[in-house]
């Protein structure tokens, strides 16, 4: 996992403490996960989770698992700020309509070939 963005004992707040105007301990849960050189990662988290409920969802996880989680909510949280209805289902109903148009073109294309060899 990428580093916090801190030196050891350096006063450096990460990027939730940052925008949290606390400061940040040691064995803050945030540090890993947002450095202060991506503030806008924690931002639009925070916005469209609440600090509160990301701390209290990276706590109830192990350690092991919280960077994927952590991963899993920016894309929505980005998704979100994006388009606040739908989010990140907005974007996947999305590529499956392509996919389904894909998959259209794509049967035709294999019928027309079908019936150009009868013709050989």
């Amino acid at each position: 996992m990428k580093e916090s963005g801190r030196k050891q004992g350096a006063a450096s707040p990460c990027a939730a403490c940052k925008l949290l105007r606390r400061r940040c301990a040691q064995d803050c849960v945030f540090a890993p996960y947002f450095p202060a050189d991506e503030p806008q990662k924690f931002a639009n988290v925070h916005k469209v989770f609440g600090a509160s409920n990301v701390n209290k969802m990276l706590q109830e996880l192990p350690v092991h698992q919280r960077g994927d989680a952590v991963s899993s909510m920016v894309y929505e949280a980005n998704a979100r700020v994006r388009d606040p209805v739908y989010g990140c289902v907005g974007a996947i109903s999305s590529l499956q309509q392509q996919i389904d148009a894909l998959q259209t073109q794509l049967a035709l294309a294999q019928a027309e070939v079908v019936h150009l060899r009868r013709f050989e």
